[in-house]
């Protein structure tokens, strides 16, 4: 009898701890490592992957590709010029980090429940085009996107710009419109989440990211962080977080414990089941909505998808997070879609481990390194007499929408130019480019300063010299097209990624 006893509370034990996850990997000081057979893995399919984006890097210019399982690294690749370490803009993926704010701010009581209407939080706020759908907007209506006001997101987000060209982004939207009643259909709109960010500043007395670092960054680990405010201090609820690939997957891996995190409960179980449920139907095909996530209507995994490739999917029944950030392209959402049906979810093989396979692991290892390494350096043509003429020389541009007021070309030496770009008196930054079809390294784009960039140059012609400029991390691809006439510039910019950019600027030279 004893003997049963025992045998029963050893069962109960073991049970205990996987239910409360002390037997999982907790990356809060870094992820661990291992080869993908280790972990139940096919590590030729994965490479056969890598050999897929490759093939169509103009349909989707990725920067990243982060595969983790049971709590293990088991690819992490980097295409270059984007390299490890370095944080990238999560776009819309960020409106997911703000419905988990959301849902921690619930479980600590600051707001008392999904149904309570928002406008109970803005109590000294006089709101224009008020009417009864409007004061029965509720929490769960900015996180399902069916708030009904008139928001305007095609074929870009009007609305979000608007916002950001009032003074005051909160107040902007609650005055919008009401096109219906609330929870009446799905209208995709960035300002909802911004209201929400604006409530847990309202609940918490804290900014989103200030809420944030002590109640989710601190447990998960994650120091390294950026994201902007609006004027009155609140952060940009529906985008603009920056954070590496590998935190971006400790989000992942939150869910995918349930709210659980080595020991402490983050987040409720009761919170993550309602936000990555169906909550409401999108009127697309591909996917449905839960709070401020995206859901496969087969119900294999969810996901976070920001603009032009950023992505966090979480397959619950795989135990597995995949993670993606890229620079756009034509058909980002095909190539995706095909690397995740056709070579990673097929990789997963097994719940244990498979046999040793050294030959597959060698091969993946090699294609991981050849995304990462930088072309060999191409033969550079001597300077032409009208690289020579220009170089160091200023010329200011007509007045323009971008507000560039100057730009200079310098040819430092045989292989390096440098370009450097004025707005106004307030703000000038510079472009190293590379001359040998291998990109140089700078900083100081405007949307983030402190983020690395990367550009290479070609002459085109006799007079027209090219610059691809790629943000990295803030997604952009810019192509700059410099001609010179005598003493007149033509400056012809592109977005090749990330915006949608085309303007002509004129300019003469400095007297």
């Amino acid at each position: 009898m004893k003997i049963r006893i025992l045998i029963l509370v050893l069962i109960f034990l073991m049970a205990s701890l996987v239910i409360t996850g002390t037997c999982a990997t907790w990356p809060t000081e870094g992820w661990q490592t291992s080869n993908p057979e280790e972990q139940g893995i096919d590590s030729k399919l994965l490479a056969e992957g890598l050999d897929f984006l490759k093939e169509h890097r103009e349909e989707y210019h990725l920067h990243s590709l982060l595969v983790i399982r049971h709590g293990h690294i088991v690819a992490d690749v980097y295409f270059y010029p984007f390299a490890p370490g370095m944080m990238h803009d999560l776009a819309s993926v960020t409106k997911s980090f703000t419905a988990t704010l959301l849902g921690i701010a619930i479980d600590k009581g600051y707001i008392e429940r999904v149904q309570q209407p928002i406008l109970e939080f803005f109590p000294e706020r006089t709101v224009a085009n008020l009417d009864a759908n409007k004061e029965a907007i509720t929490v769960e209506d900015l996180l399902t996107m069916r708030s009904g006001f008139k928001c305007i997101n095609r074929p870009t987000e009007v609305t979000l710009f608007q916002m950001m060209a009032n003074p005051d982004w909160i107040q902007f939207t609650l005055d919008l419109l009401m096109a219906e009643a609330p929870g009446t259909r799905f209208v995709y709109c960035s300002s909802n989440p911004h209201l929400l960010s604006g409530i847990l500043r309202e609940t918490t007395g804290l900014g989103a990211l200030a809420f944030a670092q002590k109640y989710l960054f601190e447990p998960l680990g994650i120091s390294d962080v950026s994201w902007p405010s609006d004027s009155q201090g609140n952060n940009h609820g529906w985008g603009d977080m920056y954070l590496t690939p590998r935190d971006m997957a400790k989000l992942g891996y939150l869910y995918l414990h349930k709210g659980l995190w080595d020991g402490q409960q983050v987040l409720s179980p009761a919170w993550i089941t309602a936000a990555t449920s169906f909550q409401t139907n999108t009127q697309v095909s591909f996917a449905d909505y839960g709070y401020l996530w995206w859901l496969m209507p087969s119900g294999e995994y969810y996901y976070a998808d920001g603009r032009d490739g950023q992505r966090i999917f979480v397959f619950p029944d795989k135990d597995m997070v995949v993670v993606t950030t890229g620079g756009g392209g034509r058909d980002q959402y095909g190539v995706l879609e095909t690397l995740l049906t056709s070579y990673i979810i097929p990789a997963v093989e097994s719940e244990t481990p498979l046999a040793a396979n050294s030959n597959g692991v060698t091969l993946l290892e090699s294609r991981i390194q050849q995304t990462a390494a930088p072309p060999e350096a191409k033969p550079v043509h001597p300077l032409s007499d009208i690289a020579q003429t220009v170089s160091g020389k200023t010329y200011v541009m007509d007045a323009n929408p971008l507000g560039i007021s100057g730009v200079s070309l310098s040819f430092q030496d045989e292989s390096e130019a440098l370009c450097l770009v004025s707005f106004g008196e307030t703000y000038q930054f510079e472009i190293l480019i590379g001359l040998d079809d291998v990109f140089r390294f700078s900083s100081g784009y405007p949307r983030n300063p402190d983020l690395p960039t990367a550009a290479k140059g070609v002459w085109e012609s006799d007079n027209t010299f090219v610059i691809e400029y790629d943000t990295l991390g803030n997604i952009e691809r810019l192509k700059f097209k410099i001609s010179f006439e005598d003493n007149q510039v033509t400056l012809q910019l592109n977005g090749i990624a990330g915006t949608d950019i085309a303007a002509t600027i004129t300019g003469k030279l400095e007297e």
